[in-house]
Order: structure tokens, then C-alpha cells, then sequence
């Protein structure tokens, strides 16, 4: 991967260069920022750089036996540590790390749920366990192939059991020669704070709107530039979000719509005392409930009916700023925004929040919505 590859972040990438250039390289480091910003590409590109002999003052040739290794993430001096969940597929990194190297050369930007569905599970409790803090050693006690750093990439250290988690503080304390260690974390505070202390954080800071918006008409060159900023602002600084709401667009518009149907008949039933709607609810909590649906889709409505009534919220203060919407969403809101203030506001969330809990749970999904149906007749009053 070269730093080419990665949208913004030209000030990380000038340092990151600059280090190499300059022969300061620091063996730990501990890249941290929001996820979607491009923490782990920038530590591969990095990585890649270090080890091109021909690179140049921007980046690496690309084209040398050692890039096109990188590239393929299939270096004999570059290790992945990161959070599996143990199957019979396996127990440490390496049994996963095929589906791994495809998950990151299909796409520079993901997150754990993208990892977790390569994996093909539907638990969220991968882990970086004690045994592989063993393979991490194993690794790093073998000679360099081409004379140079050994890399160790850690992505998401604090998914690391603290048996894991001290035996990689004592390679940090005295590591083995020319070997470096990249720690990409999106919760640094949850790491030993005597993992943090001995690493040099690389603060990855959020992408500037423009710049989204840039890599998003390079990507998808039928949108326009206005639904481009529209996007951008709302993925706030995270390239990975944005991506998602191009590619999501039609699930997304199916949540607005849902959504909007929950708090109209919401609305009518207790402002207009109009019953017919209590029957349209009925029949939109057997439509959300449906199995076809799976519990995954609706958690993730639920996930974006929070997300709309903070910024209906938000909408009252006409500050354009803050919201982060659609333009869709944003008539809805010029309308609907008065019905969410601070008498209600807390109390929808917290049962959004629960029905989404609950589905997680797997508690009846019939009874789940329609409950929450009624809670919203008595809360959008």
C-alpha cells in the first residue's frame, strides 16, 4: 500500500516520511483517531515505505520485489496481530490471515463489524489472545529476510486480554533489534496506560469535509457535488462513513421512510386522536418484526432512529454546523423538529435504545416494536 492510496492525511504522511528520512524511526508507535479516518492503511504505507529500497521523498517506487510483497501483504518481514474469535477454523492470527489480507486489499477502509462478518460470525466478542502473544515473539526472533525492520502491526491493541496485553508491554520494554511495532487503536485510553507510555502516539486526526467530498466524486463520479458536501458533513471526518452512506443510500432512504412512518402515525394517534394510524402502526411493527429482516437490520434501524431524533434535536437550534442529515431528512426535520425538546428527547432515546438491546438479546420482535410504537405515541405528545 503507498501513501498515495489514502485519501488526505497529507500532514501524518509528511511526518511519517520525514522520520524515515531523517533515521528517527521510534520502535513503538501507537496510531490513534476515529475509525474511517485510515489509521491502518497509513501504518501499512508506512511499513511498505521504510522497506522500499528505491523510494522517494514522497513515497515508495511501488514496483521493487519488496513493494509488490507489501502489496500483497505476503512480506517476510510484515505480522499481523488482530481480534479473532476461535472457531475450528482456528485459534491464532495466522489461521485467519488469508481472509484477512483479502478484507484489506478489497477495501483500505473498515471497521471490526466489516472484519467480523469476513470472518463469517455473528459475535462482537473477538479478542487478541494470550497464545498469540507467543506467535508475536516467535515472529519477532527470526532473522530479518532483507536486513531490515521487522514490522509488527497490532490493529485494535485494546482488543488484547491482559495476559496478551503484559507479555507485549515486556517486548515493548526491551524489543528485539530492528524491529518496529505499530499500535492502530480507535480507544487508546482502554490500552495499560504502560503500553501507551512506552509507544509514540500518532494522532490521525478526522478528514476535512472538502477532502471527502473529493474522494467520493473520484469514487462514485455520478454524484454531485452538493450530494458529495452532503455526505461528507455527515460522515464527520470519517471516510469509512461516508462510503457506507454511498453504498447504503437505498437501505438508508427505506430507514428514513420507516422512520418517518413511526413518528407520523406516532403523531396522529396522540395529537389528532386519529385511530386509523394506531392500525398503521400495527401493521409497520409486523412489517420491522418480519424474520426476513433479520435482527441485524434492525438493530441497525434502531441505530438510525437515535441518530434522527438527536438531530431533530440538534435542528432547534439552527446551528447547520451541528446537524448532520440529508436533505431528505432536513424537511422532515423543518417540520418535525418541534415535537423533540428537552421533555422528550432523553426518554426516546433511552427506549430506542432499549428495543435495540433487546432485539440483541433476541426477545420477541413482534412485542418489541409495537411497544415501542406505543411509547412514541405518548412521547412525541
Amino acid at each position: 500500500m503507498r501513501f498515495c492510496e489514502i485519501v488526505g492525511q497529507e500532514e501524518v504522511k509528511h511526518r511519517l516520511r520525514q522520520s524515515v528520512q531523517e533515521g528517527r524511526v521510534a520502535h513503538a508507535q501507537l496510531f490513534t483517531g476515529i475509525s474511517g479516518v485510515g489509521k491502518l492503511a497509513l501504518a501499512i504505507a508506512y511499513a511498505q515505505y521504510l522497506a522500499c529500497p528505491h523510494r522517494t521523498t514522497d513515497d515508495s517506487c511501488g514496483q521493487c520485489a519488496s513493494c509488490l510483497q507489501y502489496q500483497k501483504l505476503q512480506h517476510p518481514d510484515l505480522h499481523f496481530a488482530f481480534p479473532i474469535v476461535k472457531s475450528d477454523a482456528g485459534d491464532v492470527c495466522d489461521d485467519f490471515m488469508d481472509k484477512f489480507r483479502s478484507l484489506v486489499q478489497e477495501r483500505h477502509y473498515f471497521d471490526l463489524d466489516d472484519w467480523y462478518r469476513q470472518m463469517g460470525v455473528e459475535t462482537k466478542q473477538g479478542m487478541i489472545y494470550e497464545k498469540e502473544s507467543a506467535e508475536i515473539m516467535r515472529k519477532l526472533a527470526l532473522k530479518s529476510f532483507g536486513n531490515g525492520y521487522k514490522v509488527m502491526i497490532v490493529w485494535l491493541p485494546e482488543k488484547m486480554n491482559i495476559a496478551c496485553a503484559n507479555k507485549l508491554l515486556k517486548l515493548l520494554e526491551e524489543p528485539p533489534v530492528q524491529t518496529l511495532f505499530l499500535l492502530v487503536s480507535e480507544y487508546p485510553e482502554q490500552l495499560l496506560s504502560t503500553i501507551v507510555s512506552r509507544t509514540q502516539e500518532i494522532r490521525v486526526p478526522r478528514l476535512a469535509e472538502d477532502t471527502i467530498a473529493q474522494a467520493l466524486q473520484a469514487y462514485a463520479p455520478h454524484l454531485s457535488m452538493a450530494d458529495a458536501h452532503d455526505i461528507a458533513h455527515i460522515a464527520n471526518g470519517s471516510y469509512l462513513t461516508a462510503l457506507r452512506t454511498v453504498n447504503n443510500s437505498e437501505e438508508d432512504n427505506r430507514f428514513f421512510n420507516d422512520f418517518v412512518a413511526l413518528m407520523r402515525n406516532a403523531w396522529l394517534v396522540g395529537q389528532k386522536k386519529d385511530y386509523s394510524a394506531l392500525l398503521q402502526l400495527r401493521k409497520w411493527s409486523l412489517e420491522m418484526s418480519d424474520a426476513k429482516e433479520g435482527r441485524e437490520k434492525q438493530k441497525a434501524f434502531l441505530q438510525y432512529a437515535q441518530r434522527q431524533i438527536r438531530e431533530n434535536y440538534i435542528y432547534n437550534f439552527h446551528c447547520e454546523q451541528m446537524n448532520y442529515q440529508t436533505a431528505n431528512e432536513r424537511q422532515f426535520s423543518s417540520r418535525f423538529a418541534p415535537f423533540i425538546h428537552d421533555n422528550n428527547v432523553e426518554k426516546m432515546m433511552n427506549e430506542l435504545s432499549k428495543a435495540e438491546q433487546q432485539i440483541a438479546q433476541n426477545g420477541n420482535a413482534k412485542i418489541i416494536f409495537f411497544d415501542l410504537c406505543l411509547q412514541m405515541i405518548v412521547l412525541v405528545k
